[in-house]
């Protein structure tokens, strides 16, 4: 049974305690230098709010761990831009990933489920679906992930998983070298940036279920 959390959103676009994540992301997904975090109880999460946000994110360095002036130098997300993510499941190896708009969250593309996959693999094709979407489409639109590893993939034009083939991940490797081949074969002019999630919460591509 999945543990029931409260998100506090002190910055977004409504702010207070919200019962689920889904409703937590409404809020500050995409919203400039959102601030907020999750509680195991209603009470903690109602005295938090009523607080100030320092007192409970300076402690978790892990979550924000940024300075005023980092978070000046990183700037705000293109709003105007595309954001890519990916979702694993390490119990059962279940992979997809998906791509939306940054501005209005609405959905281009969702792949998945495939099995017996890995998090880079399918943050990298993600990537990748996405710059052919978009010279297939010309929209030459900045391209966001929050994987420094697929984004090294992508300006290498080559993947470097060692995750082994096998007859269940046959689909997902056929796409790894479609992707790789891709690369090789088109340029592109759509700049793929790092979503700086530290900074900006969570990528408007995720999946949500954290």
């Amino acid at each position: 049974m999945a543990k029931i959390k409260f998100y506090v959103v002190w910055k977004g676009r409504q702010t207070g305690v919200f019962n689920t994540w889904a409703e937590c992301q409404e809020q500050t997904n995409g919203f400039p230098q959102a601030v907020f975090k999750s509680f195991e109880t209603l009470e903690l999460a109602q005295q938090a709010f009523n607080g100030s946000s320092y007192d409970f994110i300076g402690k978790n360095v892990e979550k924000l761990g940024l300075s005023e002036e980092e978070l000046l130098l990183i700037g705000n997300p293109i709003e105007d831009s595309i954001a890519v993510d990916g979702a694993w499941n390490n119990t059962t190896g279940i992979v997809e990933y998906q791509g939306v708009f940054v501005k209005d969250k609405k959905s281009i593309f969702t792949m998945g489920p495939f099995e017996d996959g890995t998090i880079n693999i399918v943050e990298f094709l993600a990537i990748v679906h996405a710059l052919a979407h978009c010279k297939k489409n010309n929209i030459t639109l900045p391209i966001y992930s929050d994987s420094k590893i697929a984004i090294g993939w992508v300006r290498d034009k080559k993947q470097s998983t060692n995750h082994d083939p096998s007859d269940k991940n046959k689909k997902l490797f056929e796409l790894l070298e479609r992707a790789t081949k891709w690369l090789n074969e088109n340029e592109y002019e759509n700049k793929v940036l790092k979503w700086e999630t530290k900074a900006w919460g969570e990528n408007p591509a995720d999946f949500g279920r954290k």
